[in-house]
């Protein structure tokens, strides 16, 4: 099987947007705690802080955090995480007993030293415009009022600065703390939008869109809402979390064309809405949750636990164990982002540690990568500058959701300075795949090569744990690549179910 990918150097989908390597931390299961925070770890700071988690999320690259949610931040009370007096609360969300021991100047702290930028949620579920204001003016203001002196005295005597706030989490769900409709929740991210923007004009916002595409109110959600905002907010979200269903391998392999659909259709829901108001601003589209996610086990297992094991502290939800096969498709998803780059601005890969993450610990044991982690670190790593425009041809994939789509799934990116990367996804299952690639405008060698796989002696299910990490990326055999002497076309042969990357160089290296 042969597929033909061809592209030119001086056509660009866009700018590749550095928070789109985003990540998200919520006061979920043990994200924060046993996750972040562990006081009495061994590798712990003075802060509580710990290092092992911190060494390998450092390492993992993420650009953003979203914090503290997610449905926790639709019944929290921002205050209790602040100061030297911390009230323990129940968390409805998910039935859980919060400490608040670990809050916002922690966060902001953590933050700083994990070196991201925080992208900050207010709880417009059983809250609203006065305390989105208040929480703003506490980590904002220079100092002079109640609220930034308070936070002066809490120990940072200069502002947050926090440029990037989401109104409220997910208000289109029934499962959420405080729901509404759309015209309810229109109006009141409206007007918290508007007196946001008098106390602080330089923030960016991001309204809530959709929780996924199969929302029944998708499309119709976004319209109302962007009638009420479209001329207070920068982006709106789009939530998307994949799984394989019964068996269909080829289904879930497509999640990236899947994405793409979803993607491009909110994008003509915001341009049909802007063009009716009459706006001609852009509002870009923030994917500020996104991952795969095995809901039936959610739904089966963990919320039974839950409910039958009363309230407790940080209790073990969704703490998936992803396999070779989940790798690959968050690769395609990242490669559906970085090919949207025109209308995506940000995206958080929905979470960073313990809760379907890419990042596992244990209490008092050890932190380690899941198979998911790396496909995020390399392209983190190594897309940078611009996304290429490609056309693929070739042979195709026929799945029962998402109907025909390429076998190989692909995105490009080159910097100014000609080093490059191409991420590829082969969808085949059972053979490997040849791809020639030809960029026209430039001469590339590829400087190299690797992929991720199922290990030799293993299936599509295996997995890394706390003992044993034998997923991971491997070079790519120097056979398995070739480039002509020309420079412009490149051919690798992919192995089966693989997500590979070809480092790009405008002088030939050790593959060429």
């Amino acid at each position: 099987m042969t597929v033909h990918i061809e592209g030119d150097a001086g056509q660009v989908i866009g700018p590749v947007p550095r928070r789109l390597f985003g990540s998200f931390v919520e006061h979920m299961g043990r994200a924060v705690y046993t996750g972040l925070y562990e006081p009495d770890h061994s590798t712990s700071d003075e802060r509580g802080f710990r290092g092992d988690v911190l060494e390998l999320v450092r390492e993992l690259g993420p650009t953003v955090v979203r914090y503290p949610g997610g449905n926790f931040v639709s019944g929290y009370r921002w205050e209790d995480g602040v100061g030297p007096e911390r009230p323990v609360r129940l968390d409805p969300a998910w039935h859980s007993v919060e400490s608040n021991r670990f809050g916002l100047h922690e966060f902001v702290a953590w933050a700083e030293a994990a070196g991201t930028e925080v992208m900050y949620a207010v709880n417009l579920g059983t809250r609203g415009i006065q305390e989105a204001a208040d929480v703003l003016e506490y980590c904002n203001h220079l100092g002079g009022t109640e609220l930034s002196e308070r936070r002066r005295a809490n120990g940072a005597d200069r502002p947050f600065g926090f440029k990037l706030w989401c109104l409220g989490n997910e208000m289109d769900g029934p499962w959420q703390i405080g729901h509404k409709t759309a015209e309810e929740y229109g109006r009141l991210a409206a007007e918290t939008a508007r007196l946001m923007r008098m106390i602080d004009s330089s923030v960016e916002l991001v309204v809530a869109g959709s929780s996924h595409a199969d929302m029944p109110t998708f499309g119709s959600w976004e319209r109302t809402v962007l009638r009420h905002t479209a001329e207070l907010v920068d982006h709106i979200s789009l939530h998307a979390y994949y799984q394989e269903l019964h068996g269909d391998t080829d289904s879930y392999l497509a999640s990236g064309a899947a994405l793409d659909r979803y993607i491009a259709t909110t994008a003509g829901v915001i341009d049909e809405t802007l063009a009716e108001l009459g706006l001609g601003k852009k509002i870009g589209i923030s994917v500020d949750e996104w991952n795969v996610w095995d809901l039936r086990r959610w739904n089966e297992v963990d919320q039974a636990r839950l409910a039958g094991g009363g309230w407790r502290q940080h209790p073990r939800i969704i703490e998936d164990t992803y396999t070779v096969t989940d790798a690959v498709v968050v690769g395609s998803l990242l490669s559906s982002l970085l090919r949207n780059v025109d209308r995506v601005t940000m995206a958080n890969q929905a979470q960073l540690v313990n809760v379907i993450a890419p990042i596992r610990s244990e209490p008092g044991g050890p932190a380690w990568r899941q198979t998911t982690f790396h496909p995020f670190q390399r392209v983190a790593a190594l897309a940078g500058g611009a996304s290429l425009r490609l056309t693929v041809e070739g042979e195709k994939l026929r799945t029962a959701q998402h109907g025909e789509v390429d076998l190989v799934d692909v995105a490009a990116t080159v910097e100014e300075s000609g080093r490059g990367a191409v991420f590829l996804t082969n969808r085949a299952t059972a053979s490997p795949t040849e791809v020639r690639i030809r960029l026209r405008g430039a001469r590339f060698g590829v400087y190299a090569a690797e992929t991720l796989t199922t290990p030799d002696g293993e299936t599509r299910h295996a997995v890394n744990t706390a003992d044993s990490q034998p997923v991971r990326p491997v070079p790519l055999p120097g056979t398995a690549v070739t480039a002509d002497p020309g420079g412009t076309t490149i051919t690798v042969t992919l192995p089966p179910l693989s997500w590979s990357v070809l480092q790009l160089s405008p002088e030939a290296g050790p593959h060429a």
